[in-house]
């Protein structure tokens, strides 16, 4: 299967019968982490498939990282014998996925190359659109996902404004030394926590960005 039939296959398993009283507790659980998105807002579609990622990938009955299984992983379990052993394969390495935030390294021809601004890792995603307005140096919320020995993005990518990289990173920065070497900073938090921001700007076009991304009340 190409990389949007799995998905299709997947989402369409998962929105119907008795898992479509899943999705509304996730979709409730993610947006009162991140902020619900109207139709008007420019970044709706790109935070419905930020929803739909989280349910399939990262959400579990009883809370994200709880004890549960994920939605993927009861896929898996319940549809995974009746699979062509390549397909299940290659839902499996879909559990593999990478959320973070990502800075634009190199832009080149059908290949993105990004880096972790957590982990320092750099990875080279496929992508064969052109990214329309993005130049290196750009943060950007991102899911990657493994298919068939490449990453791709999936369509849930959040840019941050450029005017707002420097606050941004120096976040970053003093969540890394706040948890030590021994430490993990809350990555997830931090997402949340820059998506509401990202839709304050959005939305408040008079109030000053430099006032939305203050982190310094923020401890």
């Amino acid at each position: 299967m190409s990389f949007q039939e799995l998905h299709e296959r997947l989402l369409s398993w998962a929105s119907e019968g008795p898992r479509a009283a899943d999705l509304l507790l996730a979709k409730a659980a993610h947006y009162a982490a991140r902020g619900e998105p109207h139709e008007e807002d420019r970044s709706f579609e790109v935070r419905v498939n930020a929803m739909l990622d989280f349910y399939l990938y990262d959400w579990r009955p009883g809370g994200d990282g709880g004890p549960g299984r994920s939605t993927l992983e009861r896929f898996l379990e319940e549809q995974g014998l009746g699979l062509a052993p390549e397909d299940q394969q290659s839902f499996r390495d879909l559990a593999g996925n990478v959320r973070g935030l990502f800075e634009v390294r190199k832009l080149g021809d059908g290949v993105v190359r990004v880096r972790d601004v957590f982990t320092g890792v750099d990875r080279e995603v496929t992508e064969r659109r052109t990214l329309a307005g993005v130049e290196k140096g750009d943060l950007l919320e991102a899911r990657l996902l493994p298919h068939l020995g490449q990453l791709l993005f999936s369509g849930a990518f959040l840019y941050q404004p450029r005017e707002a990289r420097k606050a941004i990173l120096a976040e970053v920065k003093r969540l890394k030394k706040a948890a030590g070497k021994q430490g993990t900073p809350d990555v997830g938090g931090f997402l949340d926590l820059l998506a509401r921001m990202a839709m304050k700007v959005e939305r408040y076009r008079n109030v000053r960005l430099e006032s939305i991304y203050d982190f310094s009340q923020r401890g």
